[in-house]
């Protein structure tokens, strides 16, 4: 880092407005900011701590509403930050405060973090938000790190698992590592602690190919938590696209997620990002100025008709403005640099129909979209929608174009309801087993399209849907509130721990079968971190808050029982040809054929006994043997065999899941199980 006894001086003869950031050139730094109403942007250095701020030095050029600057001799290391010049006029949408330090929002390393203070907010705390606030927020504000981006990849090639291959584990950095007995004290809770090797041999021996990580771009722990002792644990209030949670690197650098990503490659496990492109941690109008508020409030988000107050359709304070192409760029060249530079392998987009919000509402061709859909980088990898927000006609579940996959609540929902023994789901259950085609079997989507899931962040884990009957929330300070109550769980008994051993049986029985539905299913297997051991957040179904062992992994109390179970339908998926590109259909493409456990195919009258628990699905794959999957969320039972030999492959109802017997004629069943046969 240079000496800054002395001013730095611009150099116009290198300065650059088509790279955003801080980006690091060699022998200096070029910065550009993207502020289309501001009247002055200024650079703010800072001494190695962030502590001091040594210079205000006006960036000297603009195009296109992008003030840019070069700085010679400014190396990687140098803390910054910026004050934003322009139009205080909160009725007209602009929010400008130049005693506010912002936020780079291109910053790919953070230095600091929130320091919760009144004087944060452009507005006086205590006056309505047309007031005008004049402290400096600099004391309280995380800044930007200049970074040199090259790191020794050691000539790795991105995996590319076909999607019908692939089975994702959702995870949480600090979750996962937090309790682990072999992982290095001082690495649990970072990137350096979920890429040690207890973590991905774990994953390997459960047949995971894909670890999709909660947020680890950088958030703000909300203030409201933090005064109630709480803390923003899933990540989902984004204070930066590009530089990741300081508190998940040891060192605060990052090349520690780069570093954790390469060994996930090289044990051939791809990473997925959750990312939240729809709000970000600012809130409504009456929230703090951070970053984009202050650079310019009516570019970066959607704003109400009156322009004075925020449109919301993520419940969350506001809405980030993706329909603008500045604000789409920003967007797009978060996701190709985690791509190019940092090495992932695809993203789940929370609340993304957000994302489709345009002038007339969500549209699938959205600009968002088809930016993503022509992108050369970005159309190739890994994308997932959470196809919802809470707007008006948000709930888009199959209303999205390849190449996107999506989260597929109505197998959640469903799978839950069948394995509740609920009257009347055989139908339902059906349609989730071959790859929900009503929903996805349109516009030439592949029969990939479905993330089929029964238990994810948000909501109960999978244990607790066996375990309790309704939600315990208490810890969260809202009195039970929040947290919705369509659970649809069952105890089987008892609410909660219980040394009753009946009751510890039915609910592994239960479990595995949620489980085995999820991995005989077509479409593409997800589980959360800790459903392959019976992982328990004590019944709370909206643990955001909770920092502490409520969401933590008890690896200590893993159950091999069920662990075990994982790795046999994973290796069954894999071995058996089962999971398919296309949807079931015309000639060369797989057969699917409905069976009663009398043995003849399923009648209309079949269809609709609502106290029918039993149901045979044979699978023609392409390349491979015929499959028979029989599910049966009922008693113990029985199931006439079409003809022939064939070989049991998968009995949940077993002690070990994974089998290799022959048989043929009426199989027994044991009761809540899956079975899945080849022809011998």
């Amino acid at each position: 880092m240079r000496d800054l006894t002395t001013p730095p001086i611009f150099d116009a003869t290198q300065a650059r407005s088509d790279i955003l950031g801080a980006e690091f050139m060699g022998e200096g730094t070029n910065f550009a900011l993207y502020s289309d109403h501001a009247t002055k942007v200024e650079l703010c250095l800072f001494d190695d701590e962030g502590q001091e701020e040594l210079y205000r030095l006006p960036l000297p050029d603009m195009e296109g509403g992008i003030w840019f600057g070069y700085l010679p001799d400014i190396m990687p290391g140098q803390v910054y930050g910026y004050r934003v010049h322009g139009p205080y006029e909160p009725e007209n949408g602009h929010r400008f405060n130049p005693n506010k330090l912002l936020l780079d929002p291109y910053a790919r390393e953070l230095r600091g973090e929130i320091i919760w203070d009144d004087a944060l907010h452009g507005y006086t705390i205590g006056e309505d938000d047309l007031s005008f606030d004049e402290r400096d927020s600099a004391p309280f504000m995380p800044k930007g790190v200049v970074v040199d981006s090259r790191f020794d990849w050691d000539t790795e090639r991105a995996l590319r698992t076909p999607w019908a291959d692939t089975v994702i584990y959702e995870a949480h950095v600090k979750g996962v590592t937090k309790r682990h007995p072999d992982v290095p004290e001082d690495l649990q809770g970072t990137f350096r602690g979920l890429a040690t090797e207890p973590v991905i041999s774990h994953l390997q021996k459960i047949g995971v190919t894909a670890i999709e990580l909660l947020p680890i771009h950088a958030f703000a722990n909300d203030r409201y938590l933090v005064e109630k002792d709480l803390s923003n644990y899933w990540g989902y209030s984004t204070l930066s696209f590009f530089a990741p949670h300081t508190p998940y690197l040891k060192t605060g650098q990052i090349r520690e997620v780069k570093e954790a990503i390469r060994k996930f490659h090289k044990a051939g496990i791809e990473v997925i990002l959750d990312v939240v492109f729809n709000h970000t941690c600012e809130g409504s109008e009456l929230g703090q100025t951070l970053s984009f508020r202050g650079i310019d409030n009516a570019s970066y988000y959607l704003l109400a008709d009156d322009r004075r107050h925020s449109f919301d359709t993520t419940g969350t304070g506001n809405t980030l403005n993706v329909a603008h192409p500045m604000v789409l760029r920003m967007v797009m060249d978060s996701l190709r640099y985690w791509v190019q530079v940092m090495h992932v392998d695809g993203f789940r987009f929370d609340l993304a129909s957000t994302l489709g919000r345009e002038s007339e509402g969500f549209e699938r061709d959205g600009s968002f979209f088809n930016a993503i859909r022509q992108d050369p980088v970005l159309s190739g990898i890994k994308l997932i929608a959470e196809p919802w927000d809470i707007g008006e006609g948000g709930y888009q579940v199959g209303g999205y174009r390849w190449p996107f996959r999506e989260w597929n609540d109505k197998f959640r929902d469903d799978t839950r309801a069948f394995w509740r023994r609920d009257s009347g789901q055989l139908g339902v259950i059906a349609e989730r087993l071959v790859g929900s085609p009503v929903q996805f079997n349109h516009s030439h989507r592949p029969a990939t399209s479905s993330v089929n899931f029964v238990a994810a962040h948000d909501g109960f884990t999978l244990w607790d849907t066996v375990s309790y009957s309704d939600k315990h929330n208490d810890a969260n300070g809202e009195d039970g509130r929040d947290g919705h109550d369509h659970n649809l769980s069952d105890n089987l008994g008892a609410e909660g721990p219980t040394d009753d051993a009946g009751i510890d049986t039915a609910r592994v029985r239960r479990v595995r079968g949620m489980l085995a539905t999820i991995f005989l299913s077509q479409g593409v297997p997800m589980i959360l971190a800790g459903d392959e051991m019976g992982n328990s957040q004590d019944g709370n179904n909206n643990a955001y808050c909770q920092d502490n062992e409520i969401s933590w992994l008890d690896w200590d109390g893993a159950r091999a029982d069920i662990r075990d179970a994982v790795a046999a339908l994973t290796a069954f998926r894999k071995d058996s040809g089962l999971a398919q590109t296309h949807f079931s259909g015309p000639e060369g493409q797989p057969v699917a054929r409905w069976f009663h456990p009398r043995g003849d195919a399923m009648t209309d009258a079949d269809w609709s006994d609502g106290e029918l628990r039993i149901l045979g699905l044979m699978l023609q794959p392409t390349d491979a043997p015929e499959i028979l999957i029989i599910v049966n969320a009922g008693d113990d039972g029985e199931f006439a065999l079409p003809e022939g030999d064939w070989t049991l492959r998968i009995d949940t109802a077993r002690d070990d899941v994974a089998c290799m017997d022959t048989v043929s004629g009426v199989l027994p069943l044991g009761w809540q199980s899956v079975v899945a046969l080849t022809r011998a």
